[in-house]
């Protein structure tokens, strides 16, 4: 009888070439996912060496971190983005790959795009040159974030080179209360383990928590593992996951999808499984979490103070600190309730799907962003900001002050025109709050859940959502 085994090990084992002289593994990459940045120069590196790509039926691109959003009149007013979009279309159509353009209706931000289609699937390895490739882990499936050099292998011979990870479990039980959502299960995570506490580690999402979730829900927690260091994260695939990617275009139908279902369910971890760590969380213990410092892990629930460096337990935490609350403009002991925005970003890879607008519509409906708040709203596809536009969603966001944009990756990362200006301060759906990370090498980001970017707007400040939205406005019709 073989041995219980952990999902990533299933994975990894599957897909594992060979092993090389100095302990790595070549691991084959079941769906390479491609978009507009990462891969000019891997192609130009194909063409350097006569190279073809090699599976092409297995690379899958699209437009996403420098397409503007407010205006998709080509040419673009930028030259560089305009040219690499150019780029792209020409290597996609030299190798034959599949490529959801912004004439489509299926473009987006490339880690919506593989869910939406289906081509996300259990059990599959998932590369791409972008860090948030984790996000597919979500389905039971083993997503890297690679570089362009290795976008450049995994074109020319569908494998990368890696060294085998741990794995850590990470549980969250018990109940969330009100106002607590999967964006604040990943800070608590974060925040607890610490932004290098999963380097070298696979995290495995589990517990009543990530059982209830919802796949959207899921796929933010498992979005932001890089940001706790991890190499990847996942969650064991359930009826969940299989009623999610049901008729979806790349899934298999008629009975090849019993079979697949059968097959998906097979891989979930084995009761009794080898755990390198686990970590368990009491879903109670979470609160509303925002981010106070220049990394993901510098964060505090709404109703707490920042720390104050002369209490830190040594010399690299207090050097950490201070530098953060100098960026910040923040003094030791400043309570991050009641501070000040300037801007409201609702994007990005981590929330910027339907049921994250839904929600977000449900308590910003018959409300106005605060006077002096720049407020954008940019869906992650442009399916989700069709559905949202049939939905009368779009309306609300735009009935109330926030400028309504088409898919992207905007500002999250501002690689495109939606950039922060001086030392603006930015209540951010997004997942870094690195220095210069939304533009501006003196702007500063808090980083929150989408109710919490509502609050922070229509209040013009920091601020708790539960109270905010305790009780709904009236509105005149």
């Amino acid at each position: 009888m073989n041995p219980p085994k952990s999902l990533f090990e299933k994975v990894w084992d599957a897909h594992s070439v060979r092993e090389l002289p100095g302990g790595q593994t070549q691991l084959l990459i079941g769906t390479h996912l491609i978009h507009e940045v990462t891969s000019p120069q891997a192609f130009g590196m194909l063409r350097d060496r006569d190279l073809p790509v090699l599976m092409p039926e297995r690379t899958f691109a699209t437009v996403d971190h420098i397409v503007p959003t407010h205006s998709r009149v080509e040419p673009f007013e930028d030259e560089i983005a305009d040219q690499m979009i150019r780029e792209l279309r020409k290597n996609c159509d030299t190798h034959g790959i599949e490529l959801f353009d912004i004439t489509t209706g299926h473009q987006g931000i490339v880690h919506m795009v593989g869910p939406e289609q289906g081509i996300t699937q259990p059990g599959s390895t998932i590369a791409c040159g972008d860090s948030h490739t984790s996000t597919h882990g979500a389905f039971g499936a083993i997503g890297f974030g690679i570089g362009t050099s290795q976008v450049r292998d995994v074109l020319a011979t569908q494998t990368l080179v890696m060294n085998k990870l741990k794995v850590r479990r990470i549980e969250v039980n018990g109940e969330l209360r009100p106002g607590v959502y999967a964006k604040d299960v990943i800070l608590h995570i974060i925040r607890t383990l610490g932004v290098k506490g999963g380097i070298g580690y696979a995290y495995e999402y589990a517990g009543d928590v990530f059982d209830r979730m919802n796949m959207e829900e899921r796929m933010t927690v498992c979005n932001m593992s890089i940001e706790g260091g991890a190499r990847c994260g996942y969650v064991n695939p359930d009826e969940t996951t299989f009623e999610y990617l049901e008729g979806r275009p790349y899934v298999p139908k008629g009975a090849e999808w019993d079979a697949a279902v059968e097959r998906w369910r097979s891989l979930a971890s084995d009761p009794g499984c080898h755990y390198d760590d686990v970590v368990v969380i009491d879903a109670a213990d979470i609160a509303p979490t925002v981010t106070w410092g220049i990394n993901p892990g510098q964060a505090v629930f709404i109703d707490e103070a920042v720390p104050d460096p002369a209490e830190a337990e040594n010399d690299a935490e207090r050097a950490s600190i201070t530098e953060a609350l100098e960026h910040m403009q923040f003094d030791p002991g400043h309570r991050m309730e009641g501070t000040p925005i300037d801007v409201a970003f609702f994007g990005s890879c981590t929330n910027a799907r339907l049921s994250d607008f839904v929600e977000a519509a449900s308590v910003l409906k018959g409300r106005k962003v605060a006077e002096g708040v720049e407020a954008i709203a940019v869906p992650g596809s442009q399916l989700v900001k069709a559905e949202c536009e049939r939905l009368g969603i779009d309306q609300v966001f735009k009935d109330a002050g926030f400028e309504w944009r088409d898919a992207g990756c905007s500002m999250c990362l501002a690689m495109n025109p939606d950039k922060l200006v001086g030392d603006q301060l930015c209540a951010s759906s997004s997942n870094r709050n690195f220095k210069g990370r939304q533009g501006s090498a003196t702007g500063r980001t808090v980083l929150m859940s989408p109710v919490m970017v509502m609050a922070a707007a229509v209040t013009g400040h920091v601020t708790d959502a539960r109270r905010v939205f305790e009780s709904k406005p009236e509105v005149v019709a």
